[in-house]
């Protein structure tokens, strides 16, 4: 039984990480996919309303059936937040980070948004939703965890040196490289990508932020969800109504383009939304988002063998100094939500021990009222009989 016990302790304790790294393997994916959709003519503002479709679909019937008595009223305010919400997240982030993605590279892509958990950090603390207190060291780690995430990412973008390589390269075929990289090599403009790729970042960074703050006022977080999911639908189609004029751009058939809106609209949205927001309730928005440099790693991977790109010496170094800061970043979370699991703990055994008292005080007193109280029935029986030989003592 201790065995099953601490192997369901370790097993909680687990949770929040496993899920954010299984998030990030559906990200790649979606990366991956995405990249030889849009490849193949696909209009990215059609996507994301696709996209956004799905995942309302998906995530609305879960919504209607499992919180239909603990759904809150939504009030103007939340609805203000919900709506922009959907405005961060489903148009202006999604919009942006496709079109720096047609431009450049998923890898490329994937390191430039790896600047998302310093954004989110500072935002955080600017909210004052992450205290920054330099004397101790694990806010220190948390510093220095994420600027060098940021420097690997940065180095990823900026060195590439040698080609590293894999084990796999062998058996890539050099036809599907040369065609990936002049498929690619046309429209790829990575200035303007990369500054497409910078606003996308920080719309993502401002929606973790007001998600966690949106959370705090409404806790279903399923119907929180599909609310964001279908307002940035009508939101996304009213943006394709103007920046597409051509019907053609709405069709869409059995192929890779409804097989990429119907991955990122399960997994990315739906599914992604859900689980981030339950673990940014229990560890907060930097730790959500500090997983994220995982993203180009296994899309560096991926990348090699599906669109076949080249990993070179730079992306290795880079990957490297991500993992370390997020490590640090990681760990120095892990110290906070000790410290305050420490703080909280003796209160409540400081509660509890105050409740015991009052209630040991109250049983004693309702023994000594017991004691009393057959002390003065006892006197009550035994008076009579007192009264009783004394009369009758004289006649003998």
């Amino acid at each position: 039984m201790e065995g099953k016990g601490c192997l369901g302790n370790f097993f909680q304790r687990c949770k929040p990480y496993i899920a954010m790294i299984s998030l990030q393997f559906g990200y790649a994916g979606m990366n991956i996919i995405t990249k030889v959709s849009l490849n193949r003519g696909m209009s990215h503002y059609v996507l994301v309303v696709y996209r956004h479709a799905f995942a309302t679909a998906v995530i609305a019937p879960f919504a209607l059936v499992l919180e239909r008595k603990v759904r809150p009223k939504i009030t103007l305010p939340i609805f203000l937040q919900l709506f922009v919400l959907g405005l961060l997240g489903p148009v202006i982030d999604q919009n942006f980070y496709y079109a720096g993605l047609k431009f450049t590279s998923p890898t490329f892509s994937c390191a430039m948004s790896n600047m998302l958990p310093a954004m989110t950090f500072v935002m955080a603390v600017l909210c004052r939703m992450e205290k920054l207190d330099m004397k101790k060291f694990r806010c220190q780690a948390k510093v220095v965890g994420t600027v060098v995430t940021v420097a690997g990412a940065m180095l990823m973008t900026l060195y590439k040196g040698p080609i590293v390589e894999m084990v796999w390269s062998k058996y890539v075929h050099p036809h599907n490289t040369n065609a990936a990289e002049n498929s690619g090599s046309s429209d790829k403009d990575w200035v303007k990508g990369s500054i497409l790729l910078i606003i996308a970042t920080f719309a993502w960074a401002s929606f973790f932020i007001l998600q966690a703050i949106t959370m705090r006022r409404y806790q279903a977080h399923l119907s929180l969800t599909s609310i964001v999911c279908f307002l940035g639908t009508l939101q996304s189609i009213a943006v394709t109504f103007v920046m597409e004029h051509r019907p053609s751009v709405w069709t869409i058939g059995w192929d890779m383009n409804l097989l990429a809106a119907a991955y990122a609209g399960i997994v990315s949205s739906s599914i992604a939304y859900y689980v981030q927001g339950l673990v940014m309730q229990k560890r907060g928005p930097v730790f959500v988002t500090a997983f994220s440099p995982l993203m180009m790693i296994i899309v560096a991977i991926m990348g090699s063998f599906i669109l076949a790109e080249k990993i070179f010496l730079g992306g290795v170094i880079g990957a490297v100094l991500i993992v370390a800061g997020l490590y640090s970043v990681l760990w120095g979370k892990y110290k906070e939500f000790k410290e305050k699991e420490a703080e909280t703990i003796p209160e409540a055994i400081k509660g509890a021990g105050e409740n015991g008292g009052m209630k040991t005080v109250m049983e004693e007193t309702e023994e000594d009222n017991d004691i009393e109280m057959q002390k003065s029935q006892a006197n009550k029986l035994s008076t009579p009989a007192v009264a009783v030989q004394s009369v009758e003592a004289p006649k003998s």
